[in-house]
């Protein structure tokens, strides 16, 4: 079963973004996210620590600062599980949801 990594930025309106994984996510964060900020958001000291993580590929510190800085918050899940046809069966969830809690007596 595949799992994906997520997060949602609490913005107006709100985005979310989706990556194989958390290290995928977090550079994904970073290029789609923080360097697209326009460099006036912030005042100096917090564009150059913002430009120093980037630089030094630190992805993670760059979003958090980015989120201190902006004040946006943005919720990161690390795995969300992928359904597949091969997961849930279409011939079969029917006799398998009979044999479930919600079919027990």
């Amino acid at each position: 079963m595949l799992g994906v990594a997520y997060a949602v930025v609490r913005s107006e309106p709100p985005e979310v973004f989706l990556a194989t994984d958390v290290e995928v996510l977090h550079r994904v964060l970073a290029a789609e996210l923080v360097a697209r900020a326009p460099s006036g958001t912030f005042d100096m000291t917090e564009v150059t620590e913002v430009r120093e993580a980037l630089l030094d590929e630190r992805w993670g510190d760059a979003v958090a600062r980015w989120i201190a800085c902006s004040g946006i918050e943005v919720d990161v899940y690390t795995h969300l599980r992928v359904y597949s046809s091969e997961d849930m069966p279409p011939d079969l969830i029917g006799a398998q949801i009979q044999f479930s809690p919600l079919f027990r007596q």
